[in-house]
């Protein structure tokens, strides 16, 4: 099978960070075939970075400079967008080409092998399923090495259809994160929606992924393999201080307003696995006020707000994306 991919890289005030991310791409077996930078009003001269990259890479490469902050979840939705939505009415698939998207933070910097390993899953699951793959993750590993429990899904319980594994330790999942995640274009204009950017950070890559996945196949592809670099080492119960407003109300948002990616008993999965994960949460924070203020605060605004159309907020923030985002979400 031959391939299309554009790598979207979504950027906020990591010059250092950054530039080891575009070196990583750079240094790839297989290079993507595309690059898109979104800049979140980086203040740094991240901003800089991007654009001197862009002036010199080999790859072609475009830098959407974003006026303010929209947080990763409206970085990639206006990443997706562009990559997705550019042209749309005048789209025309390549015979035997299947476009992909790899998205990923700029703290991600992508071993050599990362993207050939995803192609090399894809090529396996068309001959394993007889389709493409919806979704396909790496894994991704800390600087020390240590997997990063955070970015690790778990397997999938009841499978849409295809086989449960396949060769290289890769298995099915139900959602995946956007640390070197790789989607089918296809898939993104058939759901004709792209990641809530008004979540601003937290659960718009588990959201999205899992809207994908309801009826697609993806798999985490373990001989992919990025280095993902945080703070800290942890998983998504680790002490996140004032974020953790964040996680709440956009985990009620979902299941008000995204219920219908998920069956019965994954929405009751999906609350008891919450309800854990804040109990944890709490239990671990240095800061046990500041985790209950967040808890309340969220709770309030995830019951009583909903979130602003991607529409909305472009129109307000960058209104050339908003014409992209029209053409996927119409």
């Amino acid at each position: 099978m031959q391939y299309s991919v554009t790598a979207i890289v979504v950027s906020h005030n990591r010059v250092q960070l950054l530039g080891e991310c575009l070196d990583g791409i750079l240094g790839q077996t297989r290079r993507p075939d595309r690059i898109i930078i979104v800049d979140n009003a980086s203040t740094d001269g991240a901003r800089q970075v991007a654009r001197d990259f862009a002036d010199h890479s080999p790859i072609r490469t475009e830098v959407v400079a974003l006026p303010r902050n929209v947080g990763g979840a409206g970085g990639f939705c206006a990443g997706i967008a562009v990559a997705a939505g550019k042209g749309r009415h005048d789209y025309r698939p390549t015979p035997g080409v299947v476009e992909y998207l790899w998205l990923m933070d700029d703290d991600t910097v992508p071993t050599p092998n990362a993207l050939a390993a995803l192609l090399d899953a894809s090529d396996l699951c068309i001959e394993t399923n007889g389709c493409v793959p919806t979704v396909l993750g790496s894994k991704a590993v800390w600087v020390d090495g240590r997997e990063h429990r955070m970015n690790r899904p778990r397997p999938r319980a009841v499978l849409a259809k295809g086989a449960r594994r396949m060769r290289g330790g890769a298995f099915q999942v139900r959602s995946l994160s956007f640390v070197s995640c790789l989607i089918n274009v296809g898939a993104v204009r058939g759901l004709h929606r792209l990641p809530i950017s008004a979540f601003f950070l937290w659960n718009d890559d588990f959201e999205y992924t899992s809207a994908l996945l309801r009826n697609g196949v993806g798999y985490y592809v373990p001989t992919s393999e990025v280095v993902h670099k945080t703070k800290k080492f942890g998983s998504s119960d680790a002490d996140p201080g004032a974020r953790f407003y964040n996680e709440v109300r956009n985990k009620i948002w979902m299941f008000r307003f995204c219920g219908g990616d998920f069956t019965p008993a994954g929405r009751l999965t999906l609350l008891l696995k919450t309800a854990r994960r804040w109990a944890f949460t709490w239990l671990r924070a240095g800061d046990r006020a500041q985790i209950t203020q967040c808890l309340r605060d969220g709770w309030r605004d995830g019951w009583a707000t909903r979130p602003e159309s991607n529409l909305a907020i472009f129109a307000d923030a960058y209104p050339p994306i908003a014409t992209y985002i029209g053409w996927i979400e119409d």
